[in-house]
């Protein structure tokens, strides 16, 4: 009965904005936030502008992980709540934003929307996976985690000037397509995020592909 009594307890729901002065949460919303500005420019077709913001938003839903396993005095509400408010940045950040960049690069072509359908679904049916069988054997994703799908992308987008518009559409399109794939099959792969070590190599990431695309826009 003790043990049923506390769980409750824990779980007992707080104020909904009173999870805002949650750090990871912040930091969470941080990354919503460079998703809706990469958005923002990706319909704008401010490529490298948008490729700054898709990378920001992998760093913060990286940081925000990090910093949840370190304050020891969160509750199981709050570790709850945080993992779904992830969960859903999740779906804008590494769904929504690569299918918007697919149709967007396409100019909205109708061609390009079973590929952004395709893209969306995939990382949807990922996210929902995830949720509900987490991690296999406690340590490895099944599938490629869709985080991914912002690292590569931004990385595919350096050669983006090197070859025409109209072959370019064609290695975004195959590109997706390819992620997509990877999202959703029986590949195992390990929790980079969960390693600081990683997340340090993401930083660098993140630094180096904001000074090339700050460059590019200057």
């Amino acid at each position: 009965m003790t043990t049923e009594s506390s769980d409750s307890q824990r779980l007992q729901p707080k104020p909904i904005l009173s999870y805002l002065r949650d750090l990871p949460n912040i930091c969470s919303l941080a990354g919503l936030g460079c998703t809706l500005f990469s958005i923002y420019y990706i319909i704008l077709g401010v490529y490298s502008a948008a490729m700054i913001g898709m990378i920001w938003a992998v760093a913060f839903d990286w940081a925000d992980g990090l910093i949840a396993r370190r304050m020891k005095e969160r509750t199981g509400a709050d570790r709850i709540f945080g993992g779904q408010l992830d969960l859903l940045i999740d779906i804008v950040s590494y769904g929504v934003t690569p299918a918007i960049l697919l149709l967007s690069y396409g100019k909205f072509d109708p061609i390009f929307l079973p590929g952004a359908f395709i893209i969306l679904t995939a990382g949807v049916i990922r996210l929902s996976y995830f949720s509900t069988f987490g991690l296999s054997d406690g340590s490895k994703y099944t599938g490629l985690a869709i985080d991914n799908n912002n690292i590569i992308l931004v990385f595919i987008f350096l050669f983006e000037g090197l070859i025409s518009e109209g072959i370019f559409s064609i290695v975004l399109y195959a590109t997706g397509l390819g992620l997509a794939a990877l999202n959703v099959s029986q590949i195992k792969t390990p929790k980079l995020s969960g390693n600081p070590v990683n997340v340090l190599i993401l930083a660098s990431y993140t630094l180096g592909m904001t000074v090339i695309y700050g460059w590019k826009l200057l």
